[in-house]
């Protein structure tokens, strides 16, 4: 069964990024379609973006992290207030998209 998750890790303080919402959505057309969403947890966690009972079709999705009120709640500027990382589903494995993120930069990776 596919699934999404993600967690953020903050690579400026070296700790888990908790709080941040971030939605998912899947591709359809010219259209952004919503699947789901979530708040990190006290790990920087979200285990799954979607109904655990969904089985995901292959396709097109973007995770959106809004990423400004967590380096604003820690009195820090950040260039990218959202980060958007868009993504394919080809196969029917667990997707875990992670986020390095820090205030002047970002980048990801497809996880296990």
């Amino acid at each position: 069964m596919t699934g999404i998750s993600t967690h953020i890790l903050d690579t400026g303080s070296g700790l888990p990024a908790t709080g941040v919402p971030v939605s998912l959505a899947k591709q359809e057309g010219e259209n952004w379609m919503p699947v789901g969403s979530g708040i990190t947890n006290d790990d920087g966690r979200i285990q799954n973006l979607a109904d655990d009972t969904l089985n995901l079709p292959k396709g097109i999705y973007q995770l959106h992290f809004l990423v400004k009120d967590y380096f604003q709640k820690s009195q820090i500027q950040c260039f990218y207030p959202e980060v958007i990382v868009t993504f394919e589903v080809s196969d029917d494995r667990h997707h875990h998209v992670p986020l390095l993120l820090s205030p002047y930069g970002y980048s990801t990776y497809r996880g296990s």
